[in-house]
């Protein structure tokens, strides 16, 4: 894996406000983290491969998709830079960021910025077929178990 495909640098002057993404979901922003104030657990507001833009407050660069091994080391890489507990979503957290309403990608685009219309990896199995992990599309708000941890899909970080 190149050193390209596991960067994270994350770089950005602290600034915080309280955003709504729905009704039933309260978000705090905070530069490059959202912190799920109902699920108590905070999200990288890039894909894996983007940088924040603290001016422009938006993700920018290239999200790139990486299997398990690829994720692992990432988040070893994540934890060293950013601090202790990052890890893959569960299906749930996952699937707590579609934005039903939304037209693609079906996710807050002020919350989760340059996110693609595609399947985000979570890190639980599919208990029916224990081979394969649950996504979310982003393109279509579904989850699917259908994929191998070889297979490279889009990853959004998240900690407790």
């Amino acid at each position: 894996m190149t050193s390209r495909a596991i960067r994270l640098l994350w770089a950005a002057p602290i600034a915080m406000q309280i955003a709504t993404a729905s009704a039933s979901a309260q978000y705090y922003e905070r530069d490059h983290f959202v912190k799920d104030l109902a699920l108590g657990i905070e999200w990288m507001r890039c894909s894996v491969g983007q940088r924040w833009d603290p001016e422009q407050e938006t993700c920018w660069g290239e999200a790139i998709r990486l299997n398990h091994e690829e994720i692992a080391q990432v988040i070893e890489q994540a934890n060293a830079q950013l601090g202790e507990g990052w890890r893959l979503p569960g299906l749930d957290e996952l699937k707590s960021l579609v934005c039903a309403e939304c037209t693609p990608p079906k996710i807050d685009p002020l919350l989760f910025p340059n996110t693609m219309a595609e399947p985000y990896w979570s890190g639980d199995q599919n208990f029916w077929s224990p081979k394969n992990y649950w996504t979310v599309s982003f393109m279509t708000g579904d989850q699917y178990g259908r994929f191998f941890p070889e297979q490279r899909m889009m990853v959004r970080l998240v900690r407790d």
